[in-house]
């Protein structure tokens, strides 16, 4: 590790954090008018599967914790899920620390829990082959029967509420929709279905950051174009 950088493992994530030194954009220099980017740190989580059974995620909370005013949280997202728990811990932490300066990179695949973190992002991050996926969680009780149904009701309620609030409320599927998967429906969606509904805001492709307005444009452009293709090809061969 260089000056600056850090790094802290958990068993299915790993925290890099690095200091980021004040940075000037240019806004009008005839003015002197420049964006200031203050020195911060920016923590950077790969995200696996939720599903730490020894120690849990103890030391990189605890190091997220020291989170300061101008610092940044950004996650690389390539998950299959796993428990909510630990979800819901990373959406506490973002509630405390970095509201409003979290960035998810959806880097190959989030499903189930995978999904509702990225979704938990105030900037959320594709690539032309991303996959996602939305569904109800799994789980179960044991005791006496009064005891399972007190749980389960309990439960069932907590975490209805929580996937209402990040799923429902922001757009990303509607009061059908969301009924819908409560009661068994899974939504599985690629690149574009996901700038759609406003789950992505931002597209990586060709080497560009566009937004999802702008890859939206880019794909029916390009099926104009290989409509005209088509058009033309036969046209020639007749």
């Amino acid at each position: 590790m260089t000056s600056g950088k850090k790094e802290l493992s958990s068993e299915q994530h790993t925290l890099y954090s690095e200091v980021i030194p004040e940075h000037k954009k240019v806004i009008d220099k005839e003015k002197n008018l420049y964006e200031v980017t203050p020195k911060h740190t920016r923590y950077r989580v790969y995200i696996g599967r939720f599903f730490e059974l020894k120690k849990g995620l103890h030391s990189v909370f605890n190091e997220l914790k020291s989170a300061k005013e101008h610092d940044v949280l950004e996650f690389m997202i390539d998950s299959g899920g796993g428990f909510v728990n630990e979800g819901m811990q990373f959406y506490n932490i973002i509630q405390a620390k970095f509201a409003g300066r979290t960035i998810a990179y959806l880097d190959n695949k989030g499903y189930s829990m995978g999904a509702m973190l990225f979704s938990m992002a105030d900037k959320r991050v594709v690539y032309p082959y991303s996959d996602f996926m939305y569904h109800n969680y799994a789980g179960g009780a044991h005791g006496k029967g009064g005891e399972i149904k007190a749980r389960i009701d309990h439960v069932s309620k907590k975490l209805e509420a929580f996937f209402y609030d990040i799923i429902v409320k922001q757009g990303f599927l509607t009061d059908t929709e969301f009924k819908q998967m409560l009661v068994g429906q899974d939504y599985w969606m690629g690149t574009k279905e996901m700038c759609k509904r406003g789950i992505a805001t931002h597209v990586i492709v060709e080497g560009q950051e566009l937004t999802a307005k702008e890859y939206l444009k880019r794909l029916k452009k390009k099926k104009v174009t290989k409509k005209k293709t088509n058009k033309s090809s036969k046209k020639s061969k007749k």
